[in-house]
């Protein structure tokens, strides 16, 4: 397989499967299982850009939140009944503070249900890592619908908002040193603040300019009832996809509710953008290609997310472990086998194209 950059969307449609996926279960298996699959793609098919070194940071940033969420619990948690380990000095909140604690026992059962709440999260977070490292965003702009124009010149600001900072920052500070003026500690981010924040939005908004000077955006004719009948699709569109998100994300709510309503609002959404798409004109230039392994990673994610789902209305034993009393927690077989499923990409995708600088 000749080496290309599989769509951004295709990563990005994966990874936010995984991490619904992790919404599904408090289980530390599971939650693990989906951590190293997603370290095993980021591996396997990052590139070697400066953008794709991204998913480390995204796993420290989980530990942390972790540990916080252990901290929180043991300083304010709920006390949960079971084995002591240690006891913090308590304080007696008054009444009206009903359900929060200062201090008081540090049990075991408590820490563990900390721990996997915290590793829920810390999974969401790599989940949105590995997308990070595996789609460019500047790919990612360029795939934007052409109806959605005014989205994407705010994004493009957006993402060169945070360069232009560093570049500027550093030609400030260069210059005051030649002038002999403070450039660092306290004295010298006072005379750097005002000016960095206004050349790194100067030149964003510049770009923007050009974008817009270039034709990005330009709209061709749409009849008023063309108009109207995109604008209600895209309405029904977007409250059948949050009522899909909250039926997937909640165990007991009907299966109609959650799947089912999702390809409905994503039914709408892609018909009424392919309504408002023959108002807008605009050329690529070398389109990213959407094939095979697009649909392999994408099916690869949505498996991960099925079988949790699956599991979920099946009422398989393990997707929440008890803490009172604690139970070593346990590996079920459907979510696992559709958990190692989203690991096809490494395989199954191309590798991408080494970048020159």
């Amino acid at each position: 397989m000749r080496p290309r950059s599989v769509h951004p969307l295709a990563w990005w449609i994966w990874a936010l499967a995984l991490a619904t996926a992790a919404l599904r279960t408090t289980d530390p298996l599971l939650l693990a299982l989906l951590i190293a699959v997603a370290w095993l793609v980021v591996a396997a098919r990052r590139s070697n850009a400066p953008w794709a070194r991204s998913f480390g940071s995204f796993l420290r940033f989980g530990v942390a939140i972790i540990v916080v969420r252990i901290a929180l619990q043991m300083l304010f948690g709920e006390r949960l009944p079971g084995h002591v380990l240690f006891t913090l000095p308590h304080y007696a909140m008054p009444s009206w503070a009903a359900g929060v604690t200062l201090g008081g026992t540090v049990t075991t059962e408590s820490v563990v249900a900390a721990f996997n709440e915290g590793l829920q999260l810390a999974t969401l977070i790599a989940c949105v890592g590995a997308a990070n490292s595996l789609a460019s965003p500047y790919r990612l702009l360029r795939v934007v619908p052409s109806v959605l124009y005014e989205l994407g010149v705010v994004v493009t600001v957006a993402l060169s908002f945070a360069p232009q900072t560093v570049v500027a920052a550093a030609g400030i500070r260069d210059a005051r040193r030649l002038r002999g003026r403070p450039h660092r500690g306290l004295r010298g981010l006072r005379g750097l603040a005002v000016p960095v924040l206004e050349g790194a939005l100067e030149r964003s908004l510049d770009l923007a300019a050009s974008m817009d000077s270039r034709g990005y955006g330009r709209r061709g004719d749409l009849t008023d009832r063309r108009r109207r009948a995109g604008q209600t699709a895209t309405l029904l569109g977007t409250l059948a996809i949050i009522v899909g998100v909250f039926g997937v994300l909640d165990s007991g709510a009907p299966f109609v509710l959650g799947l089912p309503m999702l390809g409905v609002g994503a039914a709408l959404l892609v018909a009424s953008l392919r309504a408002a798409k023959s108002s807008s004109t605009r050329s690529r230039y070398r389109p990213d290609p959407w094939g095979l392994p697009e649909w392999l990673t994408v099916g690869a994610g949505v498996s991960a997310l099925v079988s949790l789902v699956a599991a979920g209305h099946l009422g398989i034993d393990g997707l929440h472990p008890d803490y009172s009393p604690l139970v070593a927690p346990a590996l079920p077989l459907l979510p696992a086998i559709g958990i190692l499923a989203a690991a096809v990409p490494a395989f199954a995708s191309p590798r991408p194209p080494v970048e020159t600088t």
